[in-house]
């Protein structure tokens, strides 16, 4: 029973780092986005 509690956390964990990684890097391809239009502009 222990076993698949710390399964469950583990698979819980990976998940939220997996969704972190992808907030991130939405984040960091619209700040590239942003910056690469303002130069456009300029």
């Amino acid at each position: 029973m222990a076993d698949l509690v710390l399964w469950g956390m583990v698979a819980v964990m990976l998940g939220f780092v997996f969704l972190v990684y992808l907030f991130f890097r939405r984040t960091a391809t619209a700040l590239k986005e942003g910056m690469n239009e303002g130069k456009g502009k300029r």
